[in-house]
């Protein structure tokens, strides 16, 4: 059995650990690895995506932005962001 290390954490964190069991038996270090796993993206970037980043960027930049708060309010759901921000 490999080596055992003792880990600190708050008991919010604790209990969002619980939560993400994928059932009452499975250990907290199958909890942490399988984040960590999911953490890494192995397929790289297409060269269309990195373009549409790029388009992205170049907006910001130029001020081609609107706010989701003004977005959702034309979609007539600015109560969502509400509930999110609480």
């Amino acid at each position: 059995m490999p080596g055992i290390t003792t880990v600190r954490m708050k008991a919010d964190t604790k209990a969002l650990l619980d939560d993400l069991k994928l059932n009452p038996r499975e250990t907290y270090d199958d909890v942490v690895r399988r984040l960590a796993r999911a953490a890494y993206d192995d397929e790289p970037l297409t060269q269309e995506e990195i373009e549409a980043m790029e388009e992205g960027i170049a907006d910001i930049k130029a001020g081609r932005i609107r706010p989701l708060r003004d977005v959702m309010k034309d979609l007539g759901d600015d109560k969502a962001i509400k509930k999110i921000k609480a």
